[in-house]
């Protein structure tokens, strides 16, 4: 089988200043997303349906409860080769520094990839949304003779400012490369896609961050320690001189690289018809199997929304809101636009008598959020108020930070009663 000649290198990114304060104690890949899976589980779970089950995830900031995640969900057979192994930064006697970039990641670790046999490696990015059969990208790799390919989706004019944009030919060889043109460059980067993409404006083509490299190249490309980026330095310098190709998806795709867009990503799951389906059963997505009981809820009015495992909720409305695995929340309480990632563990009633715990894990009693990220393990209490939107101002404190308007509390943040943002 062709997946049994693929390594999957997957990139944890670097500390992930943009998605603050869901990584200030955690990795990037670690992030809890759609109330109860972790963003690693995303390009894992793509490997897995594509049959992709040797990977290798690389990090370097906060690793331990990404490593935990990991260890505690990914099981395969001991007569199986597969595995997902996270390798954190690490100095040798040859490199007394961390990772500098995509590339210098891949660098650093290719000691640990040439333990293993493989012709073609997969270097995925580790905080994207998306579902892609790698198959159809393996297969197109090796039909048209490529050294490298790039899988790209087609974008709009407004949007191509923001990526690397390539140029391709009627064949798929890319040409050219351009990383966040402006506007009025972009008439001559347009390159030829589906009359679909044609009809929706979508003619320029944005890489997204997902390469396949043949093994003896990819070797060879790192054996220059001055490359350190594979976006601004090893492909454009690549494009003229190996065989490289565009691979066009079409499916939904979105970059979870700031808070907004996160936000963005989680509430867009309690739409009626997703663009991220977590439903398609031949495109499940994987994560640790917790032997949780169903959630309960008493009373409480929900439109559009997503509730995880475990829940205990007596809310008297919750809408478009994702709420996350062993929520509590209490009654009077009404949540609007809302992603809480839930709690890690319960509290016993031993626990809060013997601690004389005041605020509950969870939401108290007659609150209202709204425009809001609760992270794990927060304590809301009772007549709370939390009223996000663009009337806010970027700010941060000890218990929560402003972003674009959507109020973050912190991990583990106790919030007392009669609290107002």
């Amino acid at each position: 089988m062709i997946n049994d000649k693929v390594l999957s290198i997957i990139l944890g990114g670097g500390q992930g200043t943009r998605l603050y304060p869901l990584t200030a104690s955690r990795s990037k890949p670690a992030v809890p997303i759609a109330g109860k899976y972790r963003l690693v589980d995303i390009p894992i779970s793509n490997c897995i349906n594509s049959n992709i089950k040797r990977m290798f995830v690389l990090t370097q900031f906060n690793s331990a409860s990404l490593n935990r995640h990991i260890k505690n969900t990914y099981h395969f057979s001991f007569f199986s080769s597969a595995f997902v192994d996270v390798l954190a930064a690490e100095q040798t006697p040859g490199n007394k520094t961390w990772f500098q970039g995509t590339a210098d990641a891949v660098r650093q670790s290719m000691h640990h990839f040439l333990e293993h046999d493989f012709e073609y490696a997969l270097i995925l990015s580790g905080d994207q949304l998306y579902q892609m059969d790698f198959n159809k990208m393996i297969d197109a790799h090796i039909n048209t003779g490529a050294d490298i390919s790039i899988a790209t989706i087609p974008v709009n004019a407004k949007d191509a400012t923001s990526f690397g944009i390539l140029k391709t030919n009627e064949d798929n060889l890319i040409t050219s490369f351009i990383e966040k043109p402006n506007s009025d460059l972009l008439p001559e980067w347009t390159s030829p896609v589906s009359p679909d993409m044609e009809k929706q404006g979508k003619n320029h083509l944005a890489s997204m961050g997902i390469y396949i490299f043949n093994r003896d190249l990819l070797v060879d490309l790192m054996n220059d320690p001055k490359t350190i980026d594979f976006g601004k330095e090893i492909i454009p310098q690549s494009i003229n001189k190996h065989k490289t190709i565009s691979f066009q998806y079409e499916g939904y795709w979105t970059d979870i690289g700031n808070i907004d867009s996160f936000f963005e990503a989680n509430i867009g799951i309690t739409d009626d018809i997703p663009k991220f389906n977590l439903y398609d059963i031949d495109q499940r997505v994987y994560t640790r199997a917790r032997i949780l009981p169903t959630s309960k809820i008493s009373g409480t009015n929900l439109d559009k929304t997503v509730i995880a495992e475990g829940c205990i909720v007596h809310a008297s409305k919750i809408e478009k809101s994702v709420i996350g695995i062993r929520s509590r929340i209490g009654k009077e309480t009404t949540i609007i636009n809302t992603y809480m990632m839930g709690c890690d563990a319960y509290e016993s009633l031993e626990e809060i008598e013997e601690n004389n715990i005041k605020i509950l894990l969870g939401i108290g009693e007659r609150c209202f959020i709204k425009n809001a990220i609760l992270d794990k393990n927060i304590r809301i209490g009772d007549d709370v108020r939390i009223n996000g939107g663009s009337h806010l101002e970027d700010k941060e404190t000890d218990t929560y930070v402003i972003k674009e308007g959507i109020v973050v509390i912190k991990k583990g943040a106790i919030i007392p009663n009669g609290f107002v943002i």
